[in-house]
């Protein structure tokens, strides 16, 4: 559960949207979202106050679209500045039953983000670890640890170019 800021009733400084939802969006909705995107942490008295809806409706609004999994508000953080000093993607080849690995590869605590995929992977990776020797840690120790993962192959992050969350909706 998270817990809104006292100041603006919003904890967080971004937002991701999970896609294929099933929850229906209309034109408020989709209004709400965009307003957040640009900016995590409007007030939600801010946002009614744009979209047209009281402060109350917005805060409801809200809480079913988390709730319905359409949206998470999170605060996105700069890895190196929080003491993490290595980023890398990894591409998984694996046997079987790859939701199952994948299950598995969410699991680990490093792991910040997982897909399935077609092509040359079967599964892609991102983990943020602390040093090289924690990315080797993880990689020997977890990740090829895990029944049905083949290979292997990592793409250590030099430099962070861009990251945004503010694609709007459809």
């Amino acid at each position: 559960m998270v817990t809104p800021d006292a100041h603006t009733g919003l904890p967080a400084v971004s937002l991701r949207i999970r896609p294929g939802a099933a929850y229906q969006l209309d034109e408020l909705s989709k209004a709400i979202i965009e307003k957040l995107q640009q900016d995590g942490r409007r007030s939600y008295a801010g946002i009614g106050k744009a979209v047209g809806l009281s402060e109350a409706a917005v805060r409801q609004r809200v809480q079913r679209m988390v709730d319905a999994g359409v949206m998470q508000i999170v605060a996105v953080t700069d890895p190196m500045q929080l003491g993490f000093a290595r980023q890398a993607m990894i591409g998984i080849r694996c046997t079987g039953d790859t939701t199952k690995v994948a299950e598995k590869l969410a699991a680990i605590e490093s792991v910040d983000y997982v897909v399935l995929t077609a092509g040359s992977f079967d599964a892609i990776v991102e983990v943020v670890c602390e040093d090289d020797g924690d990315l080797l840690d993880l990689l020997n120790t977890k990740i090829r640890a895990v029944p049905g993962v083949i290979s292997t192959e990592t793409l250590v992050y030099l430099k962070l170019v861009k990251q945004q969350y503010n694609w709007g909706t459809r």
